[in-house]
């Protein structure tokens, strides 16, 4: 049933509206944690291994990895579910992988309202992956409670990725593959740059080695400590009604963009100013609402 659901909302067909609306009262109590990173970080391999130590932990776990679609054909490999199926016998995982369609923020579409889906069908935890990220991917901030940011020796320069807001964003940063060198110099650059950056004290760093089962309950202990203070604090609150009133203004920008498309047209072809348009569409739209909002 979860799974249709998540189809008719990736298609945006007739009754998706309907749907979501009838299941918003029975959200808010997942633990949206996101998981976000450069190409060959490691972050699948990464989420497959914390589904298995939530699932020790006795938490039912969703997970929604937003994979790349295709510019030429339209499709998506799905690799991420490919690198997760050792779960899918069990009855307390869901894994869902959603194509990006044309998205650039580093998650698909549809990513939020999935995520919604999935937290009303009672799932204690709901982890995103996003798409292999660069430096101004940051949607995931728009939807997950707590965003882990994935790095790995020999990743990059690491003042070139802090430049731009995907490491500020960040809750928690794992440092993987720390079974590899390198791992001493990045930790050491990365706890320098955080310094220079007056960043919150309650960030963390966590080193993991997925093959060699390093550091994953010391992940887990921090996602759940993070949770914690954003709970005992009301930051929790704070920052989803921040996500609340981005994803408003979202839908009002999408909705607003078709009803003006006649007149985006007539200025494209000279027959009016942008000014003008704009008045114009704002003016129609309202007199179609009867002067209402």
């Amino acid at each position: 049933m979860l799974g249709r659901a998540i189809s008719l909302v990736e298609n945006d067909e007739e009754g998706t509206r309907e749907l979501m609306k009838a299941v918003h009262p029975h959200t808010g109590r997942a633990q949206i944690i996101g998981i976000t990173g450069s190409p060959g970080a490691g972050k699948s391999s990464l989420v497959s291994r914390l589904i298995h130590e939530f699932r020790q932990d006795g938490k039912t776990t969703a997970v929604c990895a937003v994979d790349p679609t295709s510019p030429f054909s339209g499709g998506a490999l799905l690799g991420d579910r490919i690198r997760m199926q050792d779960h899918d016998s069990d009855p307390g995982v869901f894994i869902r992988s959603s194509g990006t369609r044309g998205s650039l923020g580093g998650l698909s579409e549809s990513c939020q309202d999935i995520v919604r889906l999935m937290d009303a069908a009672g799932f204690d935890r709901i982890l995103i992956e996003t798409v292999g990220v660069g430096q101004a991917e940051l949607d995931i901030m728009k939807t997950a409670d707590t965003v882990v940011l994935v790095l790995y020796p020999s990743g990059g320069d690491i003042i070139q990725a802090f430049k731009a807001g995907i490491m500020e964003i960040a809750d928690l940063f794992v440092i993987n593959k720390a079974d590899l060198p390198g791992v001493g110099k990045l930790r050491s650059e990365l706890e320098d740059l955080l310094h220079i950056s007056s960043s919150p004290e309650w960030r963390r760093i966590v080193e993991t080695s997925v093959p060699e089962n390093r550091g994953m309950k010391e992940l887990m202990e921090a996602v759940d400590a993070h949770q914690l203070m954003l709970r005992e604090t009301g930051a929790l609150d704070e920052r989803r009604s921040r996500q609340h009133e981005g994803e408003v203004r979202r839908r009002l920008y999408e909705q607003f963009r078709r009803e003006a498309e006649p007149f985006v047209t007539e200025t494209a072809a000279r027959e009016s100013d942008p000014y003008t348009a704009a008045h114009a569409a704002l003016t129609a739209w309202l007199e179609s609402k009867g002067g209402r909002l």
